[in-house]
């Protein structure tokens, strides 16, 4: 529980008229859609909403308080629920969240990358949680209001608690969220194309993704991917001692032997500590050999034995990243909506490559912020593509240099259809699709291409 004492210390707001000293918060949340009863309405103001406005609905949702800035007070004050003022409501979450971690003895595993980030904390979590009480950053909380949430998950119970940092937005960004949740496990998994535009070089994108190795105590770890020149690098900036996995001959944690079994997982000999253990695991296609590695590191570091580490690989709940879906005509979906970029493309076609199907499809969407790698990005793709599959399908402007780059590769016009936009592709794509066939659905987060997973699912059929 929250009390009001920890709330008005932490953020340095004051009270609003008449508000019980002894007032208790089941939890913090800033979506009036999510509240429960007890819980502290956080109204954050963001550039598209403002969360005053939403005053009333967490009351009525159960919010028994509510934390406002002094510009949105007038808005809040006729909501009938006792209300908690400050400057800023970011802000103030932010130093609450950084004064709740101080109140805890509790290991904070930090996990960024340019992708698998997501995939990366699940498992980790879930390997964690077979010796430990653990917490874990819901999807998407990774920046400065997500993580802070998170944060005030933990409780008296709590030993770990694993967060996402930073999606590579702006530099600083990582060190800011390092300061208020203070990892002593630090944890990169590889630096890619993704948010290029934003950063404009992947020597950029290392750059800030090297924050989190950088601010790690010298009694903490930094978990590298050492198959990664980039982020193999980072470890001359870490304070902390570092352990690198990958497939290099060097790394501590490591893995050879690796082969794909299709939708049946993966299996791989794991090298640690001068042993050699082979090892089965669920999760699909070869470049996840990557987050197991990265989940055995930590668990190693916390002191657990493989035989208690294996039970965590084996939740079906991690495999975040890519679902095998039913689908119509007795289709099998793939479907790796998650978010894109030319490196997870690829490997999700070196994965559809070596399933035994009759004929396999893939349906790309457009590849976002790749800036001036844009073309050649989504050309990589369409050649690869060229090689694996027997029908391909692009949807929207970008993704279309996808299927000009395999025609261009070899592929017949008969086998290549380019939409222009979803809503045309999800009313033609049912009827292309063949009784057997195994389709691959991808594209960046910012297209939004579950709705074409949604129209070729078979709800008749369990998941």
């Amino acid at each position: 529980m929250i009390t009001l004492r920890d709330v008005l210390e932490g953020t340095q707001g004051r009270i609003h008229g008449d508000v019980p000293q002894d007032l208790m918060f089941s939890h913090v949340c800033h979506d009036s859609r999510q509240i429960q009863p007890g819980d502290l309405f956080i109204a954050i103001v963001g550039p598209n909403f403002d969360g005053h406005d939403f005053v009333s609905d967490a009351k009525d949702k159960g919010a028994i308080a509510a934390l406002v800035s002094e510009d949105g007070l007038s808005k809040a004050s006729d909501a009938g629920v006792h209300l908690i003022v400050v400057e800023d409501t970011g802000l103030a979450l932010q130093r609450l969240a950084a004064y709740w971690r101080t109140l805890f003895d509790v290991s904070v595993i930090g996990v960024t990358g340019s992708m698998g980030k997501s995939s990366a904390k699940e498992v980790i979590a879930s390997v964690l949680a077979q010796n430990f009480s653990v917490i874990r950053a819901r999807a998407s909380y990774n920046n400065e209001i997500g993580m802070p949430l998170t944060l005030m998950e933990v409780n008296p119970d709590t030993e770990a608690a694993v967060l996402e940092f930073g999606g590579a937005y702006r530099f600083g960004e990582i060190t800011e969220l390092a300061d208020i949740a203070r990892p002593t496990v630090g944890v990169v998994t590889n630096v890619s194309h993704s948010h290029l535009q934003r950063m404009g070089s992947l020597e950029a994108i290392a750059e800030t993704k090297a924050e989190l190795p950088r601010s790690l105590p010298a009694d903490g770890v930094a978990i590298l991917n050492g198959d990664d020149f980039r982020v193999r690098a980072m470890a001359d900036e870490s304070p902390a001692p570092v352990v690198f996995y990958g497939l290099a001959p060097d790394c501590e944690v490591r893995a050879k032997d690796v082969e794909s079994h299709g939708l049946d997982g993966i299996s791989f000999t794991l090298v640690m500590d001068g042993d050699e253990q082979h090892l089965n695991v669920p999760l699909i296609g070869a470049h996840s050999v990557h987050t197991v590695l990265a989940a055995i590191a930590v668990g190693r570091w916390f002191g657990m034995g493989l035989d208690q580490m294996i039970p965590g690989f084996e939740d079906s709940a991690i495999q975040l990243r890519l679902l095998t879906l039913p689908g119509i005509n007795r289709s099998t979906i793939i479907d790796d909506t998650y978010n894109a970029n030319p490196t997870s493309c690829l490997a999700a076609l070196n994965l559809l490559a070596e399933l035994d199907a009759n004929r396999k499809v893939a349906i790309f969407g457009d590849i976002l912020e790749l800036g001036e790698f844009e073309d050649e990005g989504h050309r990589i793709v369409g050649r690869r593509s060229a090689s694996v599959v027997q029908q391909l399908i692009s949807v929207g402007d970008k993704a279309r240099i996808i299927t000009d780059a395999a025609i261009d590769s070899g592929m017949s016009q008969d086998q290549v259809i380019a939409f222009e936009s979803k809503d045309t592709a999800i009313e033609q794509l049912p009827s292309l699709i063949q009784p057997g066939d195994f389709v691959l659905v991808k594209g960046s987060r910012g297209v939004k291409m579950e709705d074409v997973v949604s129209a070729l699912r078979d709800g008749s059929r369990p998941a």
